[in-house]
């Protein structure tokens, strides 16, 4: 938690005048012995039975909140006053848990300052240890489902709600500002209890959450009166035919963000245009596929001047597909000279597509990944975007396209090409050739996610040398167990130089043909990986036990499709308490062994999922779904779920 030179003298002045106990000795001691695997979320410690209850303090007030408890001032009270007043500086996650481990005042303290909590799973803890271990929170993140939720791996009635969440929080945090929830099932109910309990509420974010329409959001605008972020983002939101738009305040608004492209049902345009004239403070509008063109351009004249992230609902003119002279599209974005952000495209229609040439210049992020694009309509695009940073695609753009987004955007850092037609035995337009050229010309290249249908060592090896920032790197060959398609060997040695030369890599997806061989690499040299994703690949239960022995930080690990059976999974058993979860479908795993698993880790919770009729006693299992938890196993859990 070493901050820069300003911050760490208040920190050793402190403590070396006020509190003997925390002497230098123990305290380097402590942060040896207790940081080698830090924990990520807040979670991962639990707290003491002594925790005090204390309003809210703005952290300019802090001290007289502590001090103001007591007439008289101990030594315990006064390191306590002065760790208050540091661990207001300490934003980052992983710095405060550090600071929590130190020694019990430390962590008792960390807890009441800590203002945003991040949870990774929803069932790692009960909402009631949230608010017995921080009483200050103003923001939480909240993930539900597991990522492989997104390929329907999962029964849609898993769980992940909401409701105990927030129905906990209305009464320990009503001070509370802001939510993010990821693959959480939130229900009308729960976007009305947010918005009475909170009055000061300002921020809601959705990503892949479903279970609400449009009756819950037209509650939180309508009662969120200091609302300044509504994000809907590909979730999945009911049509209740409510005019959602217009239940805004009707005088200025807050808003600063507002993005409900995923919400799939006509709005008020008129109620639109009104809440982005009154909303002065909007910086990021991103419109759904009901928002024409004709009507973009409209809201592009009257909120030109501050908008930075602009989503454009759908490329097409709508109504006025008729008239014989379209309106000049050109000039409107040619206004939005502060715009740097660009998506949507939803139904594009190519010939308006050059009216966002004005704009180009200063892109930092473009996102065509719904837009079915050629590469002869996206080339005069590309070649004016030299500052982009942030690229998504459909795949149409072909080879031919990402080589000239290799020759023109040198700052790029993201990139992510998805496939128009995701079947597996699908003519994939891009290639190995496209992915060397990135790996050429984007050599600041950072994170990387690419469906091909065919790719080659050669090409892997080649990013692994003029891409070595990588951090993330997701390759997904469509096609099962698919070689190097020219020289027919393994894709070993490939995916072997990228975890050996990128020496960053966090994120690693595999596929295509790979034996053990290629696990063996992950192990050795895939030291700070801590999110892998396995699918159609490896021997036997070898390849998983070089993962599981040799990548220290694992945290997050899915596999499907796989051949691991008993022997990997009980090879891992040393590090299922340091890991977030583990994720396991259509492998080899017997029932007898997860529930030995089960048996050998009380504090882990394994999950089986099949589907409603099968048997318990069955010998094989589906789908395995284990993480840790401080509270146990849940109590929401469906018939198709068995908690061993």
């Amino acid at each position: 938690w070493r901050r820069s030179g300003e911050r760490k003298a208040p920190l050793s002045l402190s403590l070396s005048h006020t509190h003997k106990a925390a002497s230098s000795s123990n305290l380097n001691r402590r942060n040896q012995n207790q940081t080698r695997e830090m924990p990520e979320d807040d979670e991962d410690q639990s707290p003491p039975s002594d925790l005090r209850s204390q309003p809210p303090c703005s952290p300019n007030k802090s001290r007289n909140c502590i001090s103001s408890s007591s007439s008289q001032t101990f030594p315990d009270h006064v390191l306590e006053n002065v760790l208050e007043n540091v661990l207001q500086f300490l934003d980052s996650r992983c710095d405060r848990n550090a600071a929590s481990l130190v020694c019990k005042l430390w962590w008792k303290v960390e807890g009441l300052t800590r203002s945003e909590v991040f949870i990774g799973n929803c069932y790692a803890l009960s909402p009631a240890r949230l608010t017995q271990r921080f009483k200050r929170v103003r923001s939480l993140l909240l993930k539900g489902k597991p990522r492989f939720a997104d390929f329907n791996l999962m029964p849609p009635d898993w769980g992940a709600n909401f409701a105990p969440w927030v129905s906990t929080m209305a009464k320990a945090y009503p001070w509370l500002e802001k939510v993010d929830l990821k693959r959480m099932f939130v229900t009308d109910d729960d976007l009305a209890l947010l918005a009475e309990s909170f009055p000061g509420f300002k921020e809601l974010v959705l990503v892949c959450c479903e279970g609400f329409g449009t009756s819950g959001i037209a509650v939180v605008a309508n009662k969120c009166r200091k609302l300044k972020v509504l994000d809907l983002i590909e979730s999945e939101v009911t049509d209740d035919e409510v005019d959602w738009v217009s239940c805004f305040p009707e005088d200025v608004t807050c808003l600063e963000s507002l993005a409900f492209d995923c919400v799939e049902a006509p709005i008020n345009f008129k109620a639109l245009e009104g809440l982005v004239g009154r909303s002065p403070s909007l910086r990021k509008l991103r419109l759904n596929r009901f928002v024409s063109l004709e009507e973009v351009r409209r809201l592009l004249l009257l909120g030109a001047p501050q908008l930075t992230s602009l989503g454009t609902g759908s490329f097409s003119r709508g109504d006025q597909s008729d008239e014989q002279e379209p309106p000049d599209y050109a000039a409107a974005f040619r206004a939005c000279k502060s715009v740097v952000c660009l998506s949507g495209f939803r139904e594009l229609m190519p010939e308006y597509l050059p009216a966002i040439l004005p704009v180009c210049a200063n892109l930092t992020s473009l996102n065509f990944s719904y837009a079915n694009i050629s590469p002869d309509m996206f080339k005069p695009i590309i070649h004016s975007c030299h500052k982009l940073q942030i690229f998504w695609a459909l795949d149409s753009i072909c080879d031919e396209g990402l080589q000239a987004v290799a020759a023109t955007c040198k700052e790029l850092r993201e990139l992510r090409i998805f496939p128009f037609d995701p079947r597996e035995d699908s003519e994939g337009p891009v290639s190995e050739l496209g992915l060397q050229a990135i790996s050429e010309g984007c050599r600041k290249l950072e994170s990387l996610l690419y469906f091909c249908q065919r790719m080659t060592n050669a090409a892997l090896i080649a990013m692994s040398h003029n891409c070595p920032e990588l951090t993330v790197f997701r390759l997904c060959i469509m096609g099962r167990h698919r070689p190097d398609h020219v020289t027919g060997k393994a894709m070993d040695e490939g995916f072997g130089a990228i975890v050996k030369n990128c020496k960053k890599l966090t994120r690693l997806a595999v596929s295509g043909l790979l034996t053990d061989q290629a696990f063996r690499y992950m192990g050795e040299y895939g030291k700070l990986i801590r999110t892998l994703s396995v699918a159609f690949a490896g021997d036997s239960d070898m390849a998983l036990r070089h993962v599981l022995e040799g990548c220290p930080r694992l945290q997050k690990l899915e596999i499907r499709d796989s051949p691991f059976g008993d022997v990997a999974l009980r090879s891992g058993m040393h590090r299922y308490y340091n890991m977030r979860f583990v994720w396991m479908s259509a492998c080899s795993l017997s029932m007898g062994c997860c529930k030995d698993v089960a048996r050998a880790m009380p504090n882990l919770v394994v999950e089986v999922i099949g589907s409603d009729d099968d048997d318990e006693n069955r010998e094989f299992v589906e789908t395995l779904y284990m993480y840790r938890s401080l509270d146990g196993p849940r109590k929401d859990a469906p018939q198709f779920v068995t908690i061993l």
